[in-house]
Order: structure tokens, then C-alpha cells, then sequence
């Protein structure tokens, strides 16, 4: 018997560095992209979740405003009440929050104006309010207005 020696078909060592080298860069440029991508994502979703305060905000003070006859406002105490014959409604203002029973939102303003017949008032029944949100919130205005009922003319 003879012994032949037999070349294995194999890729040098020099070869392998280079393949492990190329592999690393690429690995790494992946989780950079993937880096980029998930600040990207969390910038959105940010800003999703700031104007869906907003809008939530909007909708929540809009239903109230068309809901009950009367509205009135404090600056003093930081309460927005709406009143029918058939109950209340709070709403509490403290700087940049405000409450609705368990809802808080937590929006900054730039500009927060009660008004009555486009008239600013800081206590008494209103039937509007304007609030513009700080560039943060991207300066977005807040208007919601009611219809005044002849109740409102009557008591006054």
C-alpha cells in the first residue's frame, strides 16, 4: 500500500481573515442601520403620541362644550365647568396639565385664552377657549366654541 499524499481542497488562512473581516463590516454596518431606523421609530412615535394628546384633548372639550348649555371658568381655582340641567362636568387647568376626572393631558401652551363673546375673561361663563401649543407640540391651536343658549343671555 501505498501512501499518497492527498491536497485537501480548503481556503488558506489568509483567504479566511479576509471573508471574516468583510463579514464583520457588514454585521456592523447592520446594526448601525438598524440603530438609525429604531431612533427614527421612536422619534414618530413621540410625535404620534403628542398629537393624539392633542386631538384626544380637542374631542374630549368639543363633546363637553356641545353637550352642556353653560360654561364657566376660574382662574383663581383653575377650574372649567360645564353645567346642564342634568349635571356637571370639571375640568381642572394647572399650568401645562389638565384633569378630567381619571384623563390627564399633559400638554404644554404656549397660549391659553377663555373667552366670552370673543372677549378674554380669567373667571364667569364663557363660550370659547383658544390655546396654542409651544413649538415643542408644533405650535398647533386649540379652538372650541359653543353656541350660546338664551339661558346664558337671561342670567346675566
Amino acid at each position: 500500500m501505498r501512501n499518497r499524499v492527498r491536497k485537501i481542497k480548503a481556503f488558506t488562512l489568509s483567504e479566511m481573515i479576509v471573508v471574516l473581516l468583510i463579514t464583520t463590516i457588514v454585521v456592523g454596518m447592520a446594526y448601525s442601520v438598524l440603530n438609525l431606523v429604531q431612533k427614527q421609530m421612536n422619534g414618530i412615535e413621540r410625535n404620534y403620541e403628542k398629537k393624539t394628546d392633542l386631538n384626544l384633548l380637542r374631542q374630549s372639550l368639543w363633546i363637553d362644550f356641545n353637550r352642556y348649555d353653560r360654561v364657566f371658568y376660574s382662574a383663581k381655582s383653575g377650574e372649567l365647568s360645564f353645567v346642564n340641567e342634568l349635571g356637571a362636568m370639571n375640568y381642572t387647568v394647572s399650568g401645562n396639565l389638565i384633569i378630567k376626572e381619571k384623563d390627564t393631558f399633559n400638554i404644554n401652551w404656549e397660549v391659553q385664552k377663555f373667552l366670552f363673546e370673543n372677549k378674554e375673561r380669567s373667571f364667569g361663563e364663557i363660550d370659547a377657549i383658544y390655546f396654542e401649543t409651544t413649538k415643542e407640540f408644533g405650535s398647533q391651536p386649540l379652538f372650541v366654541n359653543k353656541t350660546n343658549s338664551a339661558t346664558t343671555y337671561m342670567n346675566q
